[in-house]
């Protein structure tokens, strides 16, 4: 008998209320699973619900209606603390704006996610040292944001998210701020990553040339799931 998915979505709605009257909903009875290793791009245009959806993936929010579960487990059973946990142990996020603190090194950016773990600052710089080396930027150590080009910045973002381990890798618009050719290598990067770690890959775009790379692409529309379009 397998065992649950690694994440799943149940008939996920999330409404939000703007003042008294005005309801805005979202997403509308969202379902579909991901599981471990899979590569899933989700696509869909501007306010076609998927930054909602990645909220929701990422645990960063709660569904209005439905169920978002991990392993099995319900978020919505988790109190905040374990939520926090779930997010810093199985969770890797690579946003389109990098998110890098400015008057950190590389290194430090890097190893930030694991002072949450505790250990010592020694082996914190090893793992951030692997994973940056990981990411073609051994030779990047101690360069700060400022001092590396977009892709530059984008590799140590994606070290960043993969220094824990983690089990699923969500990667918000992560080529949104870079040229084609930059940002064929951030997906080669990615790809290469997700088969050589079994992380689960999930690739929120617009681009429908981005979508194609994925084994599997689901479509959002006005907060509606259209029916998945195979590779």
């Amino acid at each position: 008998m397998t065992g649950p998915s690694l994440l799943s979505a149940e008939a996920v709605e999330r409404v939000y209320r703007l003042g008294r009257e005005v309801e805005v909903h979202a997403l509308r009875g969202v379902s579909f699973t991901v599981d471990r290793g899979d590569y899933v791009a989700i696509m869909g245009s501007s306010g076609s619900g998927k930054s909602t959806l990645l909220n929701l993936l990422g645990a960063l929010d709660r569904p209005t209606a439905g169920h978002v579960r991990y392993d099995g487990r319900d978020v919505a059973d988790m109190g905040d603390p374990e939520l926090a946990e779930l997010r810093n142990r199985r969770i890797g996020f690579v946003f389109q704006s990098f998110h890098l603190l400015p008057r950190l090194t590389a290194l430090d950016n890097v190893a930030l996610p694991l002072v949450y773990r505790g250990g010592t600052p020694r082996s914190r710089r090893q793992a951030a040292l692997e994973a940056l080396t990981a990411v073609g930027l051994a030779d990047r150590l101690d360069h700060r944001p400022g001092e590396l080009s977009g892709g530059q910045q984008q590799r140590v973002a994606i070290a960043r998210a993969l220094v824990t381990d983690p089990a699923l890798l969500l990667a918000d618009e992560p080529t949104g701020n870079l040229d084609t050719a930059t940002g064929d290598d951030i997906m080669e990067l990615l790809e290469q990553l997700q088969a050589d770690h079994g992380t689960a890959l999930v690739v929120i775009t617009h681009e429908a040339q981005i979508a194609r790379r994925a084994d599997r692409t689901i479509e959002l529309r006005d907060g509606l799931l259209v029916p998945e379009v195979p590779a």
